[in-house]
C-alpha cells in the first residue's frame, strides 16, 4: 500500500485529503467520507480496508473550509464539543459538490480508468445518500447516516445503488426514524438496508466508545460484496 497527503482542487479552493493506492492494480476507488472527528486514525484505518481489498482509498478532508486538518477523538471532552461545533456548521450541499468533484480527480489519477463509489459514516452517510440523489456516483454505502431524514423528500430522485447500515439502538437515530427511513427508501430497487439488532451508534468506529467487533466486520463483508457487484471490473 501507498498512502500520502494530497490535495484536492475544488472549483473554489483545495481540499486536503489522505490518499491510499494499493501494490496491484485496483479494482475501483473509494471516497471514504469521515464522521465529526475528522481525517483521523479511525478513517486511515478504514481506508486500509478498502485497499486490502483491492480499491483505492480516498479520505477527503470535508472540514476544509471550516478549518482543515482537525483530527478528534470521542475519548477526548474538549474533542466533542469541538467535534459538534464543526458538525453544526457544516454545509452538506457544498460538500455534495465537493465530494461529486472528487470523484472526477479520482477518475483522473494517471493510469486509473475504473468506477468510483463511496463510503461515508454519520455525517458521511447523509452525504452518501444525497450524492445518490444529486449525482452520478456509481454507488454509495452509509454507515448510520445521521440525519437523512431531514433530506427524505429527495429519495424520488434517488438513482443510485445505496446500502444503509442502519444500527436499531442508535442513540442518534431513533427507532421512528430508522422506521421512517425504511418505509421511504425500502422500496426503492436502488437501495439495501442491512439491520444490525444490538449495534449502537459507530459500531464501526475502530477505537470509539460504541466499537462492537462482530457487527463492524460483518458490515464491511457485506459493503466489500457491495463494491465488488458494482465498482469491481
Amino acid at each position: 500500500m501507498k498512502a500520502s497527503t494530497v490535495n484536492v482542487p475544488l472549483r473554489d479552493g483545495n481540499m486536503g485529503a489522505y490518499l491510499a493506492i494499493p501494490d496491484g492494480p485496483p479494482k475501483g476507488a473509494v471516497i471514504a467520507i469521515m464522521e465529526i472527528w475528522g481525517v483521523n486514525e479511525t478513517m486511515r484505518t478504514h481506508a486500509k480496508e478498502f485497499v486490502d481489498a483491492g480499491y483505492i482509498c480516498l479520505v477527503p478532508d470535508v472540514f476544509w473550509r471550516q478549518e482543515p486538518n482537525v483530527e478528534l477523538s470521542d475519548r477526548n471532552p474538549e474533542h466533542v464539543a469541538k467535534a459538534f461545533d464543526l458538525y453544526y456548521d457544516f454545509d452538506y450541499n457544498l460538500a455534495v459538490q465537493d465530494m461529486d468533484q472528487t470523484a472526477e480527480y479520482l477518475k483522473n489519477l494517471p493510469g486509473f480508468n475504473g468506477k468510483v463509489g463511496t463510503v461515508g459514516y454519520c455525517l458521511g452517510g447523509k452525504l452518501c445518500y444525497l450524492m445518490c440523489c444529486r449525482t452520478e456516483i456509481d454507488c454509495a454505502v452509509a454507515y448510520y447516516g445521521t440525519y437523512i431524514e431531514h433530506e427524505i423528500r429527495e429519495v424520488k430522485n434517488l438513482h443510485r445503488p445505496f446500502l444503509l447500515h442502519m444500527a436499531m439502538k442508535d442513540r442518534w437515530v431513533q427507532k421512528e426514524v430508522n422506521d421512517l427511513l425504511e418505509r421511504k427508501l425500502g422500496t426503492s430497487p436502488f437501495v439495501t438496508i442491512c439491520k444490525y439488532p444490538e449495534a449502537d451508534h459507530a459500531f464501526a468506529r475502530h477505537g470509539g466508545l460504541t466499537y462492537r467487533k462482530a457487527e463492524a466486520d460483518q458490515a464491511l463483508e457485506v459493503t466489500l460484496n457491495f463494491f465488488n457487484q458494482y465498482l469491481a471490473k
